[in-house]
């Protein structure tokens, strides 16, 4: 992946000198109103399954809450690794092309113009306007206060643990929870919510077809790199690789599961990455209507 190494994106919030969670009640692992587990936050409960033998994948499927950390405290100022510097650099370009490139598209194939989302770095654990963000959250977008929360550690399991290395893998990352970003504008979410709370049935099948529409934008992004020449053949491959990785039937296997159909909430590796795909061949919002597809 062709990019310049620089400065620090205006739209991140570099809270990794900060310490602890914060604030009061629980989460939902939908992310209506608390924490969206976004595509590392299932990935590190397989970890935690796979190293203390139990299953907290299962835990959060049933929909429980969880205690907060006690109060955020103040403390140094972060001290970064050359290598992690350079990860700062590299989240803050895709951030700011990403949110460039919508800039663009958004106002030219809707009604809607587009307003930059913040992405918050923090270490370990962070308030949110969904809850607290940690480590088993791993990356997502939350609705409520429009930012996007990275740990920078969770790159090093999506390489290392699940097998999707390279950089466009985690440029993948931040493209798919920014396309919930664009949802939010859109008035996607919001709809998507209400529906979820006049049928309870509908929740996970939902939340589904949520992410893989946050997949299909991630693909659009993807199809303007690919014409600018910032991609190649390659990145794409390391694209797909990272959407099958985090495919619901993948990890619930890697988890010593059965594959159950009817609990994903992201959907299963062959949805996600045909929904990328989708969106880099084609590079509309029409083409991403996954309510209305049966893909």
């Amino acid at each position: 992946m062709e990019w310049t190494p620089g400065g620090e994106s205006q739209d991140i919030e570099d809270r990794r000198g900060d310490s602890g969670g914060g604030g009061g009640g629980g989460f939902s692992p939908m992310g209506f109103g608390g924490i969206h587990l976004g595509l590392g936050g299932t990935i590190l409960l397989i970890v935690l399954s796979l190293i203390f033998k139990t299953n907290f994948l299962g835990m959060f499927a049933g929909g429980g809450g969880a205690p907060m950390s006690s109060p955020m405290s103040r403390s140094a100022p972060p001290v970064s690794s050359a290598g992690e510097q350079r990860e700062v650099q590299f989240v803050s370009f895709v951030l700011d092309d990403v949110q460039k490139t919508w800039e663009t598209l958004l106002p030219q194939q809707s009604n809607a113009r587009y307003r930059h989302a913040k992405l918050v770095l923090f270490r370990d654990s962070y308030p949110s306007a969904c809850g607290a963000a940690s480590e088993a959250t791993g990356p997502f977008y939350c609705p409520g206060d429009e930012k996007v929360y990275l740990d920078l550690g969770f790159f090093n399991e999506l390489s290392q643990k699940f097998g999707a290395p390279g950089e466009f893998a985690r440029a993948y990352v931040i493209a798919h929870e920014l396309g919930h970003h664009v949802q939010k504008i859109l008035g996607i979410e919001e709809q998507v919510r209400q529906a979820q709370e006049r049928n309870r049935s509908q929740v996970n099948p939902l939340s589904v077809r949520l992410e893989l529409q946050a997949d299909c934008f991630a693909g659009i992004w993807a199809k303007t790199g690919e014409q600018r020449k910032m991609i190649d053949t390659s990145d794409i491959r390391a694209g797909l690789q990272a959407a099958a990785a985090v495919g619901d039937d993948r990890l619930q296997r890697m988890a010593g599961r059965q594959v159950s159909p009817e609990s994903f909430t992201h959907g299963s590796s062959a949805q996600r990455t045909h929904w990328f795909q989708t969106g880099m061949q084609e590079g509309t919002i029409s083409a991403c209507d996954t309510f209305r597809s049966n893909q």
